[in-house]
């Protein structure tokens, strides 16, 4: 199996090896999405830019879903998850290089019971952008906005689906309004902070198909506790995730 120069493998656990590069890495917020997510382990599932993979195996190694579904508009990104998946003899995640608005004529429509994207937080010609291109694209925005997100996935969800995803809190208001363009009702909501009393960097939103409106707002998580280390709950998401091949 090719590990390219600028690759490494990052041990999920003992056995999960996943590809990772400058370009197509993961950070604690993919894996609070996809602890977020948690599908069901008879869930068909469907990763929206997945970049190197992490979500999808986390799923794996938590023993989640039947089938998982990826799309990935960056070549290289796609082609590094392919040597993972080779990496390690799976087939439960089938993984596609293309754009996400056209999903609903690749994928089948009405199938999945979850729906996750990590999105750009930046809005495209917002802020100051990153001057490589495949940093532009996970940064900001410029291949698909919050409407492209959500109508894609009301398209691929069955009736009470799941979509989740998770944002910068200054961008909610913004993505509730594109989720309710397309009768996805926001249903929960989760606020990360660094330590308790900060301000939130991250909040976690779940919608889903065709529901009534209510929302719930869940305890905030907490990624350090009073200490400055790791507090309980998020080492029990990162589980038995390894850094830099220590298995």
């Amino acid at each position: 199996m090719k590990i390219n120069e600028n690759e490494h493998i990052e041990y999920i656990n003992n056995e999960l090896k996943l590809i990772v590069s400058k370009a197509h890495t993961f950070g604690t917020d993919a894996l609070l999405l996809a602890d977020f997510a948690s599908p069901s382990k008879k869930a068909a599932a469907c990763d929206f830019g997945t970049g190197c993979g992490i979500i999808p195996f986390y799923w794996v190694r938590e023993g989640l879903c039947k089938e998982i579904y990826t799309a990935e508009i960056q070549q290289n990104g796609y082609d590094q998850l392919c040597r993972s998946l080779e990496l390690n003899s799976l087939d439960k995640i089938k993984p596609f290089n293309c754009d996400l608005r056209e999903l609903p004529k690749e994928f089948p429509k009405g199938q999945f019971d979850v729906v996750t994207m990590n999105p750009p937080y930046t809005k495209a010609n917002a802020g100051i952008e990153s001057s490589e291109e495949s940093a532009k694209i996970a940064r900001h925005g410029i291949t698909c906005s919050f409407d492209d997100v959500c109508t894609a996935a009301s398209k691929l969800l069955k009736f009470g689906g799941r979509l989740c995803m998770c944002i910068r809190p200054e961008r909610l208001f913004e993505l509730t309004c594109a989720m309710q363009k397309v009768k996805i009702e926001p249903k929960r909501l989760r606020f990360v902070s660094q330590r308790d009393g900060l301000s939130p960097w991250l909040v976690l939103v779940e919608g889903k198909l065709g529901r009534n409106p209510g929302v719930i707002v869940e305890p905030e998580l907490h990624i350090e506790g009073a200490d400055g280390k790791e507090s309980a709950e998020m080492l029990e998401i990162i589980g038995t995730y390894r850094k830099d091949g220590a298995g």
